[in-house]
């Protein structure tokens, strides 16, 4: 079992160290604009420039934090973008990721009220895909060759939840 609770600052640290690469950096923040080498210090300026995101951390039992995930409200608050999706290499394959989802999902759509929740996923990420369509989200279509990395462009699938397709966990 997992808790949720708001993202820290001194969560930073932590967070930034399961971020191994320039190639792991994108392919956990997009086109949000962190740089390689990756610090702590980028994240917290990061949410800090942002006091409309919400950012969970997920964490064991014993409170070590084993994931993170961010939802992101419209200006209508309409809809909310997910992203930022990260659990610790250590904690990978063990159903963080699905468990984290939920909790931002019940987050979206019983406390912000949001009518849709969508996201961003590279189409190379396919275990990533897999986990989204098993919660339920629907694929809407395809940004061709938006991210340039290490010479080679990425394109990103974009997916969607609506609140009355949530089967609540």
């Amino acid at each position: 079992m997992i808790d949720v609770r708001a993202f820290e600052a001194g969560d930073a640290v932590t967070v930034a160290s399961w971020v191994d690469g320039a190639e792991a950096l994108t392919t956990w923040s997009g086109n949000a604009g962190f740089s390689w080498p990756f610090d702590p210090d980028q994240l917290v300026a990061f949410h800090a420039a942002d006091p409309d995101r919400h950012t969970l951390v997920a964490t064991e039992a014993d409170g070590t934090p084993v994931g993170q995930i961010s939802l992101k409200p419209d200006a209508r608050r309409w809809s909310a973008r997910l992203g930022m999706v990260l659990v610790s290499p250590q904690a990978r394959g063990r159903g963080y990721g699905a468990a984290m989802f939920q909790a931002a999902l019940r987050v979206a759509f019983e406390e912000m009220k949001v009518h849709r929740v969508d996201l961003g996923v590279y189409t190379h990420n396919a275990s990533a895909i897999r986990l989204y369509e098993r919660l339920g989200f629907q694929r809407e279509g395809v940004q061709r060759e938006v991210t340039l990395v290490n010479g080679e462009w990425w394109s990103s699938l974009t997916m969607s939840l609506l609140a009355h397709e949530w089967t609540h966990g």
